[in-house]
């Protein structure tokens, strides 16, 4: 078995979630000095995503800390923040066409 994903029980089968249950919620807000309770631009998120790891960036926003140093576990996060978001507006789309 491999690390991380969490396996339940559905349907008489057994099944794999590539999104761990156990993710700490909250971090990357923190991590970018972002309170929890406000979105995250998507401008910030990109430009995280598309540095170099150790390089420092200035924030395109208002919100937040001015420069942020970019490590492997913020460039990871600000990834998985990108792709949970696309996930959630596909999500959207099907209740409407429905």
């Amino acid at each position: 078995m491999r690390k991380g994903g969490s396996i339940f029980k559905r349907k008489g089968k057994w099944k794999r979630l590539w999104i761990p249950r156990n993710m700490k919620r909250g971090a990357l807000s923190k991590q970018l000095g972002i309170p929890e309770k406000d979105k995250i631009p998507v401008t910030l998120l990109k430009k995280i995503k598309n540095a170099e790891i150790g390089e420092t960036i200035t924030n395109p926003t208002k919100t937040g800390k001015k420069k942020i140093k970019v490590t492997r576990k913020l460039k990871k996060r600000a990834t998985l923040a990108l792709t949970l978001r696309k996930l959630r507006r596909k999500k959207k789309r099907r209740r409407r066409k429905r």
